[in-house]
């Protein structure tokens, strides 16, 4: 492994376990222009202000920092080299070389998003590792819709298209949070209730799904099945509020959930992370995740981190990158990941607030014991 690899180096990032990325995006194909280049080290969907790039930005640092070394560039090379470097190795060369620096062991990957994006199987194979879906409970509804004719077969068609992909997926996930909110009426919705919002959708030309009462219905189709629910939470591009995604809009949804034997998973969650974290703590069936929040907190991933485990659980905490189009977000999600649990767990031990024995091992539950569990994955995978 070269030494500016993620996970090179002492500390508690030593010996973990191959990581489980278990909620991450698929890889463009192709070779992005500059400027789509750097719109993916931002969540805004615009572009950068007059006189600015996105590569000034955290991500960006973290992208010149940990990737050049990988492709046979000194680290924090401009931005210029390091892009010329990737056109001169091509997408598929980079992306396996990317990948493969990771220490990811298995990838979680929403298969939702539009676009010449590698789906599981061939984000897995790129990185030596194994891929399985999620499924975007909104991009489900949206597939049904345009194939179904009138009220009666969506709703029925919905609820069976639900069970199938329960079959096969590790997950569902709502974003909900981008399409209304997380205050949603907690409870399922009528059945009367959900044939009216669906007549009214549909006579609209089933157009991006937005009507609360079907975002609660999918929300409750998904819950059925047993499957874990993944849940947006906290920041993302422009097309949500941001208070409106706060998690602890989600409390009356999580009471209502308690004894359905399923799963909750807060995504992201930054900068409402406290409040995720408490929700994990007094509801058993509530977990939250790393993904994003430290890619886009660079150098403060460390203290950022420390924050999460103030409140939440040991056994609730998931690792995840929330890459999306660029192998290069993997690479800066793991190695942050990685940089900041030697961190905080190294400060620890040496005050003398924890073993080193237990450091190691709740580090190995965050990095990828704890998901192992939670999605029913083999203990360890080939």
């Amino acid at each position: 492994m070269p030494a500016d690899a993620p996970g090179h180096g002492p500390g508690f990032d030593d010996g973990l376990p191959p990581l489980v990325d278990h909620h991450c995006h698929g890889v463009l194909r192709h070779e992005p222009d500059p400027g789509a280049f750097a719109g993916y080290l931002t969540e805004s969907d615009r572009p950068p202000a007059a006189g600015t790039t996105f590569f000034d930005t955290q991500a960006g640092f973290a992208v010149r920092r940990w990737c050049p070394p990988l492709l046979g560039l000194p680290a924090h090379c401009p931005p210029e080299d390091y892009l010329a470097r990737r056109r001169e190795l091509g997408p598929d060369e980079t992306r396996r070389r990317l990948l493969r620096a990771t220490g990811i062991g298995a990838y979680l990957l929403d298969t939702g998003l539009p676009g010449d994006l590698t789906g599981p199987a061939e984000t897995a194979e790129a990185g030596g590792a194994t891929g399985h879906p999620v499924v975007r409970l909104e991009a489900l509804a949206e597939r049904t819709a345009a194939a179904a004719h009138g009220t009666e077969e969506f709703t029925d068609v919905l609820a069976g298209a639900v069970q199938a992909a329960a079959r096969t997926a590790v997950a569902f996930k709502s974003v909900a949070a981008y399409r209304h909110g997380l205050a949603l009426d907690p409870g399922p919705p009528a059945p009367d209730a959900v044939r009216a919002a669906a007549r009214s959708w549909l006579a609209a030309g089933a157009p991006r799904l937005t009507d609360p009462v079907l975002l609660s219905h999918l929300i409750w189709l998904a819950v059925a099945t047993g499957r874990p629910l993944q849940l947006h939470t906290g920041f993302g591009d422009p097309d949500l509020r941001l208070d409106h995604a706060d998690p602890a809009l989600l409390t009356d949804l999580v009471r209502a959930t308690a004894d359905t034997g399923t799963d909750l998973v807060l995504l992201h969650c930054y900068p409402y992370h406290r409040q995720a974290a408490y929700l994990a703590s007094v509801f058993p069936h509530v977990y939250a995740d790393i993904g994003l929040t430290l890619t886009h907190t660079g150098p403060r991933a460390t203290a950022v981190l420390a924050e999460f485990l103030e409140l939440a659980p040991f056994g609730k905490l998931l690792f995840s990158t929330d890459a999306y189009g660029l192998p290069e977000l993997y690479v800066v999600g793991s190695a942050l990941f990685r940089t900041a649990l030697s961190g905080v767990l190294g400060e620890w031990t040496a005050d003398g607030a924890w073993s080193r024995e237990d450091a190691r091992r709740v580090g190995a539950l965050i990095a990828a014991g704890n998901a192992r569990r939670v999605y029913g994955l083999p203990p360890t995978e080939p």
